[in-house]
């Protein structure tokens, strides 16, 4: 998301002269995160690298003019974060901001884990992406007694973070509470059919969800049949990601029945599942759903004309 601050104050540049900073060249651009502070370095994408009063201007102006902004947490040299310093410049964060933040694989060791607890002093958190961090249960844990007071999120991706079904149920039953909720990202994680038992349970309190990625879990057949229940309930939902999830052809089979309840899925990944002849055919017998959303590229060719014609191959 762009930094949209509607300033054009002369700044003083990297080399102390002044110089006017166009309007355009903070609003496209991104805010780079790095050690030392949250708010404290930025560098606009069309200025390079600028000087430290440059910073603490758009510092200024940031809290002053600001609708959005990104932040990155990167890996660089300089000395680590700083849980004080991170912690006060999210409570400095007026609550009319909608915020981004990304950090994807950086908190590999516990010893970084802490960032976590300070997520509940953003509370313009909108957007979350902590992919590919390898918190485990102990991790979502943590970031679960976090995102309770995170009731503005509507994009949490926790992809590839090594998630068990305990801590998960954990987290779910917070994220329950976040009512606006449109994107969520559980893949290549670790959740069985007890995880998808639980998700089950709150699907049906987030009526703007629209994007829901379950890829590389082991559900199972028994999972798909939870998440089958309640499907038909999640009138928003418009892109589902069941992809290597072993549900194979029984678990097509209670997905195929209701189908035809989910008035705005464009698209329902299936890959790697091994639905077989069998589930091609009750794929092709589903009421009411474009054969084209359905990605099953593993079928044969016979069972591809199955699915999109009801037919057999002749």
């Amino acid at each position: 998301m762009p930094v949209k601050i509607a300033s054009s104050r002369r700044l003083s540049n990297g080399a102390g002269s002044p110089g006017a900073v166009p309007p355009q060249a903070v609003t496209e651009s991104a805010l780079l995160l790095l050690p030392g502070s949250v708010l404290g370095h930025f560098w606009p994408a069309e200025r390079g690298v600028v000087g430290l009063r440059v910073c603490k201007q758009l510092r200024r102006d940031l809290m002053a003019y600001s609708t959005s902004i990104t932040l990155v947490l990167k890996a660089g040299p300089g000395a680590p974060l700083s849980e004080h310093r991170v912690r006060q410049d999210f409570q400095r964060l007026p609550e009319h901001i909608m915020v981004t933040l990304i950090c994807r694989g950086k908190l590999q060791g516990a010893s970084d884990r802490w960032l976590l607890g300070t997520l509940k002093e953003c509370k313009g958190l909108a957007h979350l992406d902590l992919s590919d961090n390898g918190m485990g249960d102990e991790g979502v844990e943590m970031l679960a007694g976090a995102l309770g007071d995170c009731k503005a999120l509507v994009h949490l991706d926790l992809g590839g973070n090594r998630m068990g079904d305990e801590a998960v149920g954990r987290l779910l039953e917070v994220l329950g509470e976040c009512k606006a909720l449109a994107h969520l990202n559980l893949g290549r994680n670790r959740l069985g059919a007890g995880g998808a038992r639980m998700l089950a349970r709150v699907l049906r309190e987030w009526k703007a969800l629209a994007h829901l990625d379950l890829c590389f879990n082991t559900m199972g057949h028994e999972g798909a049949g939870m998440l089958a229940g309640v499907l038909g309930e999640c009138k928003a939902l418009a892109h589902l990601d069941l992809s290597d999830t072993d549900i194979g052809p029984e678990g097509v089979g209670m997905l195929a029945g209701v189908l035809g309840e989910c008035k705005a899925l464009v698209h329902l990944n299936l890959r790697g599942n091994r639905i077989g002849h069998e589930g091609a055919r009750m794929l092709a017998s589903a009421p009411r759903v474009e054969k084209s959303a359905i990605d099953a590229p593993e079928e044969s060719t016979g069972e591809r004309r199955l699915r999109e014609t009801g037919r057999e191959a002749g």
